[in-house]
């Protein structure tokens, strides 16, 4: 069972920047694909950014391509979101996912491809 746990999100206002962090339970913590989703209320979660465990690919929703970028630290079993030119439309709760991935050939765009999910973190853009 591995934990993730959220943390930088807040209230910041359009044009700014955040930097989400998730922090992970495992010392396998590079053997894990991860991806960062969001659900804004009244709203399905979407996909926003994704790593794989080689950490030489990644892949974003084109809502954030340019605006947000999504790095790891395997050493220390995280992985941050660095977030800018924040839009009220990014105003959401965001969560870190991740699944064990041995193999490290893919990217996973999907919710239900991660076993393992943070509690999340809100992130409000104000006008």
């Amino acid at each position: 069972q591995v934990q993730l746990v959220e943390s930088g999100g807040g209230l910041v206002q359009a044009g700014g920047s955040l930097r989400l962090s998730c922090a992970a339970s495992t010392r396998t913590f590079s053997n894990y694909a991860i991806g960062w989703f969001r659900q804004a209320p009244g709203k399905e979660r979407e996909f926003v950014a994704a790593d794989r465990w080689s950490g030489s690919s990644t892949s974003y929703a084109d809502s954030v391509k340019g605006r947000f970028t999504i790095s790891r630290d395997d050493a220390d079993n995280t992985v941050c979101l660095q977030m800018n030119g924040l839009k009220p439309e990014d105003t959401a709760v965001y969560y870190c996912a991740a699944r064990p991935d041995y193999i490290g050939t893919s990217v996973y765009r999907g919710a239900g491809a991660y076993n393992y999910w943070g509690q999340g973190t809100q992130v409000t853009v104000s006008t």
